[in-house]
């Protein structure tokens, strides 16, 4: 009898212990537990010539941040698909095109795929989530695109922990509230111990206003994750946002100091980046005081994460870290080779940060008017870009201005940067 993956997917090898590391590897990875790498290297072990064990290492380790080994995954991936089956071909072909950086050949291959077998959410992760295909496809619309990407797989996939959380998020980054607060209640009542889904319920909170009790919530969640997890450094990013919105700088500041900041945190790359930066600016925006050397440390950390431009959302947070640095020649080099499908809206944004670093107001707004409507296009959550709309709404307080552009509404300022302010 043929081994099935969790979802009754065939698997091409013949060894039990590979299966059962295999599977415990995705689990993982898809629920953002540690020891995905163990796992998926104990699978490999147990069967040299199992693809999809392979492929799923490469996932592992591009979601890391670690693109070596991720070429070595993949490559050996390919060389053992040749005996796999047609599936698995096809499996191993979309996360080849995934960890090549072809984001358009990704997507084709991950299309094609799921049209024939659904069920396959290894393949379907790249598109979902803010930081996937559609994400940093740099075009206006991507949450409602991803969203309805998603809705027409519930038939194969409407009681999937990894489904229904993805389904959550896209549901929440698209207003649909209250149909994303059940999804992830069901994602989490089917594995509590769902990093992904615990993030999506944060984010829900976040959308609802309910800062107390995402605190709250958060704070016992965590009390039971690693500091290994994948996610652990951004879900305290979102336990120091909820501080922030409840008026508790010093709280926020101590989250940060805790498992947040450079020194403190674990977890991708893209996180340690945009976390570290986007919670400092806030905290500006907010009154607290940030002394040089902190931006000229996340400025150094970010200019050595990316020492290139890669996607708008990377680009713009390197960017702020940069323009609160006061390091004009790295920006001036931003600007440059700043593209992709975002890299318009990324200049926009670098010249803002630039204006608000200087304590220039109406150069703030100036550059932020054109792409205030559209600042999805740089990837990232709805939480996440509401710095952009804060840092407008501030500039635009302080300086005693008005463009016509008013917050998206839903989701207050903080009390804090309504006083700052």
């Amino acid at each position: 009898m043929a081994l099935e993956d969790d979802r009754g997917l065939p698997l091409a090898t013949g060894s039990r212990e590979a299966r059962d590391a295999y599977c415990d590897g995705v689990a993982r990875l898809l629920c953002a537990r540690p020891g995905i790498e163990v796992a998926l290297q104990a699978a490999v072990a147990a069967d040299p010539g199992f693809a999809l064990a392979h492929a799923a290492l490469a996932r592992a380790y591009q979601a890391h941040g670690r693109g070596a080994p991720a070429r070595e995954a993949i490559a050996a991936a390919r060389a053992c698909a040749a005996a796999a089956s047609e599936r698995e071909r096809s499996h191993v072909h979309a996360l080849d095109r995934v960890v090549a950086g072809d984001a358009d050949g990704a997507f084709a291959a991950i299309v094609a795929h799921l049209g024939r077998w659904p069920r396959d959410v290894l393949v379907m992760a790249p598109c979902a989530g803010v930081f996937g295909l559609f994400g940093f496809s740099g075009r206006e619309g991507r949450e409602r695109a991803l969203r309805e990407f998603l809705e027409p797989f519930a038939p194969a996939l409407g009681d999937d922990g990894w489904y229904l959380a993805s389904r959550g998020f896209a549901r929440c980054e698209t207003g649909a509230l209250a149909a994303a607060r059940a999804d992830v209640e069901r994602a989490l009542a089917l594995e509590p111990h769902n990093a992904h889904a615990a993030h999506v319920h944060a984010h829900v909170g976040y959308e609802e206003a309910e800062d107390a009790a995402v605190l709250a919530w958060l704070r016992e969640w965590l009390a039971d994750y690693p500091r290994a997890g994948m996610m652990h450094g951004h879900l305290h990013w979102h336990l120091a946002l909820a501080a922030l919105a409840l008026g508790d700088l010093a709280g926020a500041r101590a989250t940060y100091a805790a498992a947040i900041a450079p020194a403190a945190s674990w977890g991708p790359p893209l996180n340690r980046v945009t976390d570290t930066t986007s919670f400092m600016l806030r905290a500006a925006l907010c009154g607290e005081p940030v002394a040089p050397e902190v931006w000229h440390e996340l400025a150094e950390v970010a200019r050595c994460t990316y020492p290139q431009p890669r996607v708008g959302f990377a680009d713009a947070h390197v960017a702020l870290a940069l323009a609160m640095a006061g390091e004009h020649a790295a920006l001036a080099r931003l600007r440059e080779r700043a593209g992709g499908p975002a890299g318009d809206v990324v200049v926009a944004l670098l010249d803002a940060f630039v204006a608000f670093a200087r304590g220039d107001d109406a150069g703030t707004l100036r550059a932020l008017e054109p792409v205030l409507p559209r600042h999805e296009r740089i990837g990232g959550s709805r939480a996440q870009r509401d710095l952009i709309e804060q840092l407008a709404w501030v500039a635009m307080r302080r300086g005693g201005l008005d463009v016509g552009w008013r917050p998206r509404p839903g989701r207050p300022m903080p009390p804090g940067l309504r006083t700052a302010a």
